[in-house]
């Protein structure tokens, strides 16, 4: 893993961070996070699901040809 990140710059950048939004934007931004990791996993799970159909779609049609 190339980026080790120890305790002591986890604090630091989440002190910058706390710095540049304030404790008020925080929560929303906190929640907009988790908004956006929720829907790039649900996006994941149906690309993941339509391959899989396809595949089996694909594996279907070359055992009719065979």
């Amino acid at each position: 893993m190339p980026f080790h990140i120890g305790p002591t710059e986890l604090i630091i950048v989440l002190a910058i961070i706390l710095i540049i939004f304030g404790v008020g934007r925080l929560p929303e931004i906190g929640g907009a996070m988790g908004r956006a990791i929720r829907g790039f996993r649900r996006e994941a799970g149906t690309e993941e699901e339509s391959t899989t159909k396809k595949e089996s779609t694909e594996d279907k049609e070359s055992k009719e040809a065979e």
